[in-house]
């Protein structure tokens, strides 16, 4: 029999082994290879999220709020410059469960009716329809995960001309990437005949970056839901850090961290100006 001391002491290491082997692991993030997205997708996005990845874009859908934490897409002369006859023929995300996103006709239910009379609310691409001209894949934009109500100055104004400047970048570097997301940070009002709860952004983020013969370029922008049609787009220049303190999320992190700190810290208001301007 052993003695009641050597019990003891087996007991207690025991106990200690287990407990050492009973930690959860260290969550791993998974890397995603996919061509919309630049030095990893943009971390920070509930896990609930659904992660769509079409042709056109990607994008990564809220539960909650009804619209994409962020969408990204990857923009080439082959996708920017066509004579397809683009249409605004908006459609339910046929990968989501209705309870997820919002949803138009031919469901019978219309959550976007009325959003302009009572707000001025129009149906937002995140991912540009008018950026994919050469696509035949162009129709995945108007699927309702991609759209968002955005304020008709906004739309029509900075944002769209934004859009436009994009595509010139496109056709002098030969490509570019582009992230688009929503801010919520004050209450905005609902869409009127909405049969779902939802949050209706108060803003919007804007990130697009080049390859410049071997140099990455970026500027980022918000603009707030209430921005003026008129408004000029150099006005809403920020930084990457900025962005990702007021959304939320990490952007660039599979960069080593010199390099992505230095780049999202970075103002790129010469850059900027020399294509926006």
């Amino acid at each position: 029999m052993k003695p009641k001391w050597y019990v003891l002491i087996v007991t207690v290491v025991l106990i200690q082994f287990s407990g050492v082997h009973s930690q959860p692991p260290t969550p791993v993030t998974p890397e995603i290879f996919c061509k919309h997205f630049l030095y990893g997708y943009p971390l920070g996005a509930p896990p609930s999220n659904d992660l769509i990845i079409r042709d056109c874009h990607a994008l990564s859908n809220n539960d909650t709020t009804k619209f994409a934490d962020w969408v990204c897409c990857y923009l080439t002369c082959h996708e920017v410059d066509g004579d397809l006859d683009l249409e605004r023929n908006w459609k339910n995300d046929p990968w989501l469960d209705p309870a997820e996103t919002l949803e138009g006709k031919p469901t019978g239910q219309d959550d976007y009716r009325g959003a302009s009379a009572a707000h001025q609310y129009d149906r937002g691409h995140m991912a540009p329809l008018a950026s994919f001209k050469g696509s035949r894949y162009a129709s995945q934009v108007n699927f309702y995960s991609n759209i968002v109500p955005q304020k008709d100055d906004l739309n029509q104004g900075p944002w769209s001309q934004l859009e436009d400047k994009e595509r010139q970048l496109v056709r002098k570097y030969g490509a570019a990437w582009v992230m688009i997301g929503p801010l919520y940070e004050s209450a905005m009002p609902p869409l009127p005949n909405c049969d779902e709860p939802h949050t209706v952004p108060s803003g919007f983020w804007r990130i697009v970056a080049v390859n410049d013969l071997g140099t990455l370029r970026v500027a980022a922008f918000i603009f707030p839901q209430d921005t003026a049609r008129r408004s000029p787009i150099m006005d809403h220049l920020t930084t990457v850090d900025t962005v990702e303190q007021r959304s939320g999320l990490d952007f660039f992190w599979q960069l080593p961290d010199i390099q992505e700190n230095a780049l999202e810290a970075a103002n790129s208001t010469t850059w900027a100006s020399s294509w926006v301007n």
